[in-house]
């Protein structure tokens, strides 16, 4: 039977699983496996030779760095689809190019983006130019150009990415490794953001339609509330580079295995913000895991850094939805939270 567990209720005993764990849900099964996919990512760069960076790829030109990072929207694209709305989409493609920059200790400072579409639509070309022009205001970037693709052949629908620069004076790109003692601040995220919505699609469709009411917040279909907008996270930036910041994580695909990106230590997440009523909603339509919901998804909280006491205490201060979300130990690569163990 289905585990009635929801995040809410969770105990110290998660990590444990029982039989209904093997019965839900799992990306994998939507087709996504995150363990093929960073398989598949290290051989192309084995292949294309070794990369300065982590979040960003880091060009030396000088006294500074020209970081480079590029994204997409992922399937997200299919549930705007569905209702026929892309009026956010771009804010997306936005954020999920802006944060990794972030996340280096990079200002993003240029985008250029790439459409690639079946068959030409100027309703759905202008919904996406106005959630890219959007988000480029949050994130403070400009605009400088982009491309649009007709393909019948290859594309069904559209495809949507972008490529974002961004400009960093050498001794302000984050070091990129976490120190043992460090403290870990965190920020919320906007709900799902941009990733794990294979998984999630999945799950909420195999009871309900994109445009039945959200059950938490009937207000807004359920289509709505999946297509809450990545939130970026531009703000951060100056008070982490004011502070002597570490390490920095944005947490998209692999959820919070991504803190494991900051070092081959042990990441105890003690204080963890809410996650949102989406998250829920999704694992009880789904049964899905709680371990396979970590390992998806941000579960509310979406930028995290890493850094001594008593700079975190500054950046808290400075920071208006900023809070301490646990520490960083002695380990190999383990991040600890609501129970659960999670290795890269």
């Amino acid at each position: 039977m289905p585990d009635p567990r929801t995040l809410s209720d969770m105990t110290d005993d998660a990590s444990e699983g029982d039989d209904s764990e093997s019965e839900g849900l799992t990306y994998a099964e939507t087709g996504v496996d995150i363990d093929a996919s960073e398989a598949a990512t290290k051989a192309l760069i084995g292949a294309a030779g070794e990369f300065e960076g982590d979040y960003a790829g880091l060009v030396d030109i000088g006294d500074q760095y020209l970081a480079l990072a590029t994204d997409g929207v992922g399937t997200k694209l299919l549930v705007a689809e569905a209702i026929g709305d892309y009026s956010t989409i771009g804010i997306d493609c936005m954020a999920m190019n802006a944060n990794d920059l972030l996340a280096a200790g990079v200002e993003p400072v240029a985008f250029v983006d790439y459409l690639a579409v079946e068959n030409p639509d100027e309703e759905t070309s202008e919904e996406i130019g106005a959630g890219l022009r959007e988000g480029a205001k949050r994130a403070g970037v400009a605009l400088v150009g982009g491309e649009t693709a007709v393909m019948p052949d290859v594309i069904k629908g559209l495809d949507i990415a972008g490529t974002c620069a961004g400009l960093a004076p050498k001794d302000a790109v984050f070091p990129g490794e976490a120190e043992v003692g460090d403290v870990l601040v965190g920020w919320p995220s906007s709900g799902i953001h941009s990733n794990g919505l294979t998984l999630a699609r999945e799950a909420v469709t195999r009871n309900h339609e994109y445009t039945d009411a959200f059950p938490p917040n009937p207000e807004v279909t359920i289509a709505e509330e999946l297509l809450t907008p990545t939130r970026i996270y531009s703000e951060v930036l100056g008070p982490l580079r004011d502070a002597e910041t570490h390490a920095a994580a944005h947490v998209t695909g692999g959820g919070w295995t991504n803190l494991a990106r900051m070092g081959d230590l042990h990441f105890e997440i003690t204080d963890p913000f809410d996650p949102q009523a989406v998250f829920e909603f999704v694992q009880e339509a789904g049964n899905v895991g709680d371990e396979e919901m970590h390992r998806t998804f941000n579960m509310g909280t979406g930028f995290v850094a890493a850094l001594p006491e008593a700079d975190a205490e500054e950046v808290v201060e400075a920071s208006e939805d900023a809070q301490v979300i646990g520490h960083v130990e002695e380990g190999d690569g383990v991040v600890a939270v609501r129970g659960l163990e999670l290795r890269e």
